[in-house]
């Protein structure tokens, strides 16, 4: 399913999500990921703040809706965000580890992973990261299908 699709028939249920899509794939594994998001085992997902800067991106909003992609584009589910929060890497919690829902759940799996992403993805950026790295945590439902 395209993601114009899945927007439709989501707008059929709920028509106050409006016609502008944000549609992604997680940037690293995103079959996996999506497919944890899908089965609503991942509830959450971190990302590097500075890069929104150099890409001049907007953070994401609470009470937004982003339809989440596959590695071949196509539509997965529509989550509603729930909570963001930036905060130094080196801050970010057990609880939100858990919720991301990757390997086995630890804080310590979670550093290791996004430590080497972040610090991969900032490189090509000009940025050095360090644990002191502002992150952007967010949390999210999925909300379609269910």
């Amino acid at each position: 399913m395209t993601p114009q699709e899945m927007w439709n028939a989501y707008k059929q249920i709920n028509p106050s999500i409006g016609d502008e899509i944000d549609a992604w794939a997680f940037g690293v594994d995103p079959d996996l990921l999506a497919e944890l998001v899908f089965t609503g085992e991942k509830t959450a997902t971190a990302s590097a703040y500075d890069l929104y800067t150099v890409e001049d991106e907007p953070l994401p909003q609470e009470g937004t809706f982003d339809v989440v992609l596959d590695s071949k584009d196509q539509a997965v589910c529509i989550i509603e965000i729930t909570k963001v929060s930036v905060l130094p890497f080196h801050q970010v919690s057990e609880d939100h580890a858990y919720k991301e829902g990757e390997g086995d759940k630890s804080l310590a799996h979670w550093r290791q992973v996004h430590e080497e992403v972040f610090t991969e993805w900032m490189s090509e950026a000009g940025l050095t990261f360090t644990p002191d790295s502002k992150v952007v945590l967010e949390e999210f439902r999925k909300v379609y299908p269910l």
